[in-house]
């Protein structure tokens, strides 16, 4: 199992996903959003396994002003506006291969062991 977490070192679910696995003597390599975002390839693999951009774009984030232009962007635009500001996306984004989620969902992570 190779688990890739993308977050920040201020969220609480995604020190509890760090927990998570630590717990379980799984390898994590943790990805700080702030310091080094997904690449394009990353983030098109974690949009098509966990439903689209909507599942990843978290409503509550703190930066509403992209949160609009995001939402309100043309599709083809979505995803570069998306990329240059990550500070919107849900974390703990939880990467293992191909499968992803967004969010702290231990009950998924189950069956990935």
């Amino acid at each position: 199992m190779n688990i890739q977490i993308f977050g920040t070192k201020k969220c609480f679910d995604t020190k509890k996903a760090i927990r998570y696995f630590k717990e379980r003597n799984i390898k994590v390599q943790f990805i700080d959003l702030k310091e080094k975002g997904l690449s394009k390839g990353e983030y098109n693999k974690v949009k098509q396994a966990v439903g689209g951009l909507d599942a990843m774009v978290n409503p509550k984030c703190k930066d509403k002003d992209t949160l609009a232009q995001i939402q309100y962007a043309v599709d083809d635009e979505k995803d570069a506006k998306v990329l240059a500001n990550q500070q919107i996306l849900k974390t703990p984004i939880v990467r293992n291969g191909a499968k992803a989620t967004v969010g702290y969902v231990p009950e998924v992570w189950k069956t990935w062991e």
